[in-house]
């Protein structure tokens, strides 16, 4: 009963949704481009097809090392990629060129989720982390198609609210072929809410398999020595106001190293525009990336492209990680280990909570209280080149001894397909 409940009101709401996306497609058009395909009418695919799904950005790269790996073990299969984002799918795009097909992951209506499952016919579902719609994963269990939650996490909060639906959860729980969790405690909420447990394991985190291209060292390596020298410092997927209390810690970070350049990457398109304009209402000197504008005589670099907030981690010393300044939770802070640069934090970071605290355990990340806070401790390791490369090796050593859960997810896929 409270499966057909809940499909009512996603068809009820089904026209909001859409208008909603047709009035956010002003200011993205990409918005409204195959909007048709979040009703599930997708190009049919054919072949033996893995479904790999991350619902925007983050999680899709995150999904990256596995899909390379997959192709690599398997080349004979379609890799069929949806995000719920343009953005999403676009960062996919930038990584995978023709090598996988895209989609936009239909709305999770009955009829939606048919003729998405008629038309792309995948042999596997693969959701990164914890994207739990029950239509989709119901309607594969009925079809037969295994579905496989990679990187799961379950924050406590979330645990309980399921508990609250048990009803509508606990049947969705047992449709789920295979969970590979994060960490114990991330298993034991699934366990908790109805997932058999046989069917958890806990793999770490794939996101430590950090894995960066050879073309995107080069590209890094070639904007690095563009900046000849320059101490750099960037602060990647941001949010909101924390821009301008960003752009406030860089004239402070100035103020002991004027010749110092901040890379900017806001999290969000919308952002890009207002970040430039705050920046220059400031008095910072703008180059924008977007533009191909030179960053060599900017103070400010704004990262305001797609795709390339990785190598642009890689041309500088030090990282900010965003959505932690703000109580947003926090994003990947392993993208920046990975290069072996010091991380910083602020001090919401329950998105990822488990990453963090191996960090914090190795001394691998610091986490600062506020902007303030941030550029003191950036203006020290601009002035300390020792302790700023002896920290950043410590992040990259917590990335490497928690390497392997990407070969435990790719054998338990494979054995599957």
């Amino acid at each position: 009963m409270l499966q057909f409940i809940y499909s009512q009101l996603i068809r009820l709401f089904l026209p909001f949704i859409l208008l909603r996306l047709w009035w956010h497609g002003r200011r993205a058009p990409e918005l409204r481009r195959n909007w048709y395909q979040r009703l599930g009418i997708v190009p049919r695919a054919s072949g033996t097809v893995v479904w790999v799904h991350a619902v925007s950005v983050g999680e899709t790269i995150a999904a990256a090392p596995m899909v390379r790996r997959l192709l690599a073990r398997n080349p004979g299969i379609t890799i069929l990629m949806t995000a719920m984002t343009d953005t999403g799918l676009s960062q996919a795009r930038k990584m995978f060129g023709d090598q996988v097909q895209y989609a936009y992951a239909p709305y999770d209506t009955p009829g939606s989720i048919r003729r998405f499952l008629d038309r792309a016919n995948p042999r596997i579902l693969v959701i990164m982390e914890t994207e739990i719609w029950p239509n989709m994963i119901r309607q594969c269990r009925a079809r037969r198609v295994p579905v496989f939650l990679i990187n799961a996490r379950l924050s406590e909060r979330s645990a309980r609210g399921y508990e609250r639906v048990r009803g509508l959860a606990a049947p969705i729980m047992r449709s789920i072929s295979w969970v590979a969790a994060q960490a114990e405690k991330d298993a034991e909420r699934f366990r908790r809410i109805g997932v058999a447990p046989a069917k958890v394991a806990v793999t770490g985190s794939v996101k430590f398999d950090v894995d960066i291209p050879e073309n995107v060292r080069a590209a890094a390596a070639a904007l690095r020595q563009k900046l000849a020298g320059r101490p750099v410092w960037i602060a990647g997927s941001t949010h909101g106001s924390e821009n301008d209390e960003l752009l406030t810690a860089h004239g402070r970070v100035l103020a002991d190293h004027p010749k110092a350049l901040l890379i900017l990457v806001p999290r969000h398109p919308d952002r890009f525009d207002p970040v430039a304009e705050r920046a220059l209402k400031e008095g910072l000197a703008l180059a924008r990336r977007s533009r191909g504008e030179d960053p060599v005589k900017a103070q400010v670099y704004l990262g305001d492209t797609m795709g390339e907030l990785m190598m642009l981690y890689g041309a500088s010393d030090l990282a900010f990680v965003g959505g932690s300044l703000i109580e947003r939770g926090g994003h990947n802070p392993l993208e920046p280990a990975g290069w072996g640069i010091p991380v910083f934090s602020g001090p919401h970071i329950f998105n990822f909570e488990t990453i963090y605290q191996r960090l914090l355990d190795d001394r691998g990340v610091k986490l600062v209280a506020d902007s303030d806070d941030l550029a003191a401790h950036v203006s020290s390791l601009f002035s300390d080149d020792t302790e700023r490369q002896a920290i950043g090796q410590r992040a990259l050593a917590v990335v490497n001894k928690n390497r392997g859960a990407l070969d435990k997810v790719v054998d338990g896929i494979i054995e599957r397909v």
